[in-house]
């Protein structure tokens, strides 16, 4: 047994075994049929081969990625890439260290497509012959609020490391730096939270309803 579904059925989600002549479409997997699909996946894709189900998610992918940087072991990057999922982002790309925690992305880095690069000019250098325009994140002075903001399509959103946020690097490679809205007391919002704005910011703008 995988270790999306151990984790899962420990939690007593998803649905048991198929009840009931199984189905004959080649999306469907044998040993979910048997045992049952404890993986958290949402209804459409209950049953399914894993590679069934990233093959659908990648005909639908949205233009836009998302960036992190890792130079400190940010557990905010298990977040970033369970969110990216739920979005369905093209890919993450995590700058810096190729270790981080993934726990935070309950097995949905399964899912989802990862790209690392050394640097942040090599994500730049890879953005631009994709055709992506970089959009920094973070309430820097000089940032522009990310609600008056009409995010290209293709872009990547990048965000910095807990605590510093962007590094001066990832600064100059931006072509816009982004804030965030706050009101309260804290001097700052997590990544893990930010990103999640920032790629509904992107979802409001250009993407359709999800499919039922």
């Amino acid at each position: 047994m995988d270790d999306e579904r151990a984790d899962d059925q420990t939690s007593e989600v998803g649905v048991g075994p198929w009840v009931g002549p199984w189905p004959d479409d080649a999306h469907f997997d044998a040993g979910l049929l048997a045992e049952g699909d404890r993986r958290n996946v949402v209804d459409r894709y209950r049953y399914w081969r894993h590679d069934a189900v990233v093959a659908d998610l990648d005909r639908r992918r949205h233009e836009f990625h998302v960036a992190i940087e890792n130079w400190q072991h940010d557990l905010n990057i298990g977040t970033v890439v369970r969110t990216a999922n739920a979005f369905l982002a093209r890919e993450v790309h995590i700058v810096g260290r190729r270790r981080w925690n993934r726990r935070g992305a309950m097995v949905t880095d399964r899912y989802q497509h990862v790209r690392y690069h050394a640097t942040a000019e090599d994500l730049v250098e890879w953005a631009g012959v994709e055709g992506l325009v970089v959009v920094g994140v973070d309430n820097l002075p000089g940032s522009v609020p990310i609600e008056t903001v009409h995010l290209p399509r293709a872009c990547v959103l990048l965000f910095g490391q807990e605590g510093p946020g962007l590094s001066p690097a990832a600064r100059a490679a931006a072509a816009v730096v982004c804030s965030i809205a706050q009101y309260g007391s804290t001097r700052s919002i997590n990544a893990g939270v930010a990103s999640g704005i920032a790629m509904h910011t992107w979802i409001r703008q250009h993407a359709a309803p999800p499919p039922s």
